[in-house]
């Protein structure tokens, strides 16, 4: 049976230690989707649909090619650092530590296949 107060809970938890950090990672990223997802929009909008050996040359330009994996990577890490803090607020024990480190292995293998595929259509 433990004894502790809310205080003894929470040292170490205080406003010095990574809950900024985490902030400013969220504001940057959040900035950069805002500019990038609609460049990303716009570049895939323009060859949705399209056939087989159009979207190849079409992703083997730089822009498309670069854009897309931009928003790729950004999305996801944002997406990986979301989860968590999400996972932190709610989730206690070897669950939060288990969940964390799924949704940031998930988070690194979608970035890894994205990119794969990407760079299948682009070379």
């Amino acid at each position: 049976m433990a004894y502790l107060t809310d205080r003894k809970r929470a040292d170490g938890l205080g406003s010095s230690k990574t809950g900024t950090e985490h902030f400013w990672q969220m504001q940057v990223s959040s900035v950069a989707l805002a500019v990038l997802i609609p460049l990303f929009v716009i570049t895939f909008g323009r060859i949705l649909g399209a056939p087989y050996p159009e979207v190849l040359a079409y992703f083997a330009r730089p822009f498309p090619a670069i854009i897309t994996g931009l928003t790729l990577v950004v999305g996801l890490v944002h997406f990986k650092n979301g989860a968590r803090v999400m996972i932190e607020d709610y989730a206690r024990g070897t669950t939060r530590k288990a969940l964390i480190i799924g949704a940031t292995c998930l988070s690194y293998a979608c970035i890894a296949t994205g990119l794969f595929a990407l760079v299948r259509l682009a070379l």
